[in-house]
């Protein structure tokens, strides 16, 4: 009995293992070598969504960075009332790319991946070049423009179009910390032989 136990206990664990999400983010996210050597899938994903859809791996890990610091279940804060009684979410984004339920509603009809999950960095990559491919189609931002890929990420195609981060200095902020993060990590990737 005890060894059935055991190898039970064994069996879970190992089952557990293997459709795991990353829930916590890689060590050291000031290094873009450090992530790929971590998380060498992630890497493998990034490069598909490259070669797909033409956005640079440094600019997916630069948004994906400031979007979920490379959380796979990442969610936004919970809203309070009174300080105390939870109210729901801030928005519907979630995972890696912290897509919108909607826009993640739309990728997946277009590109009919019905089983595509948010906490899936294969899926949040793909999305991620889908939307910006889309971006660079309708309003002419750059691929490698992180910055701007970011701004029209954030606010909508729409918002970016009515200049609405112009309302926003913060969001402006974040938008030049994202393309400074692109910079570098392309910069460490070509360092160590990963670009």
């Amino acid at each position: 009995m005890n060894k059935a136990i055991r190898a039970l206990a064994l069996l879970l664990l190992v089952a557990s293992c293997g459709g795991e999400r990353q829930a916590t983010a890689p060590r050291n996210l000031d290094n873009a070598c450090d992530i790929v050597d971590e998380r060498p899938q992630y890497l493998r994903a990034m490069r598909r969504t490259q070669n797909k859809w033409g956005i640079p791996v440094p600019v997916q890990m630069a948004t994906i960075h400031q979007e979920s610091k490379f959380i796979g279940n990442a969610r936004t804060p919970l809203r309070f009332s009174l300080g105390i009684i939870p109210m729901g979410r801030q928005s519907s984004a979630y995972g890696y790319s912290q897509a919108l339920d909607g826009t993640w509603e739309e990728y997946k009809d277009d590109q009919r991946r019905r089983r595509a999950k948010r906490d899936d960095i294969d899926d949040a990559t793909d999305f991620m070049g889908w939307y910006m491919d889309a971006t660079t189609q309708r309003l002419g931002i750059s691929k490698g423009d992180a910055k701007n890929q970011y701004l029209a990420y954030h606010e909508g195609r729409t918002g970016f179009a009515r200049g609405s981060y112009n309302a926003k200095p913060w969001l402006l902020t974040v938008s030049d910390r994202v393309q400074a993060r692109a910079v570098r990590y392309e910069a460490q990737l070509r360092a160590c032989n990963r670009l």
